[in-house]
């Protein structure tokens, strides 16, 4: 027996940050859509679910697609249902988002499928509810990074403590008293100090550090309060 009901569409839509040290930006990957409704337009990364496919391995699949990535921080955000959302037709939306290292996207991959990266702050016009997305996903950002050491997603695995507060200050829009994230940071015992030095800024140069990739998935699971006061 099957159901007696007009079809609805389902897509997955990846909302995916990612952070430029070199330059302090948060950046959002779009690509240009090549075929219509919106054809030429500028959207997030996105795709049809498959009958047969759960919505979780769709997101992966669309996420793997124009990045090359797999096994990185991708979660369900939100649900975009206005019955007249689309003019292509009557399509549900799952929103996800992902958070990956700059130099880990495969640029061939990406590039094959028109997609590039846009600093947060000067996205172009984007298709359909798009913009909602992205406001929500800001908000999601600064939520998380409250309760959860994002700083892993979006850096290098060697950082000084200067580009993780330059980190913190883009996804707050505004400047953090350094003294306060030195010690507030440091007090979550996540960070493991190396005997290296980044002289890049300065004579005195400042200390490289690493994660503590076995407390980082501890206080994922958990969560924590990062309190600075913002």
């Amino acid at each position: 027996m099957t159901y007696n009901h007009p079809k609805i569409l389902v897509a997955i839509d990846c909302l995916v940050f990612g952070y430029d040290t070199a330059e302090n930006d948060l950046k959002v990957l779009l690509f240009q859509r090549e075929v219509e409704p919106f054809a030429g337009e500028w959207s997030l990364i996105g795709g049809f679910v498959n009958e047969d496919e759960n919505l979780s391995d769709g997101a992966e699949r669309v996420l793997e697609k124009f990045t090359g990535l797999k096994d990185v921080f991708l979660e369900q955000l939100s649900t975009y249902g206005k019955a007249n959302r689309d003019p292509g037709g009557r399509v549900v939306s799952i929103l996800y988002w992902s958070l990956i290292k700059l130099d880990e996207l495969h640029r061939d991959i990406a590039n094959e499928h028109g997609a590039r990266w846009f600093d947060l702050d000067e996205l172009p016009k984007l298709v359909l509810d798009h913009e909602d997305m992205v406001r929500l996903g800001e908000e999601k950002l600064v939520q998380n990074a409250k309760s959860r050491p994002i700083g892993f997603e979006l850096l290098p695995e060697d950082f000084t403590l200067p580009q993780l507060k330059q980190l913190y200050d883009a996804i707050y829009g505004k400047s953090i008293d350094d003294r306060n994230f030195r010690k507030k940071i440091l007090s979550t015992d996540l960070l493991i100090k190396t005997d290296k030095k980044d002289k890049s800024t300065s004579k005195k140069g400042a200390f490289v550090y690493q994660f503590d990739a076995e407390k980082y998935n501890d206080l994922r699971k958990q969560g924590y309060h990062l309190d600075l006061n913002v």
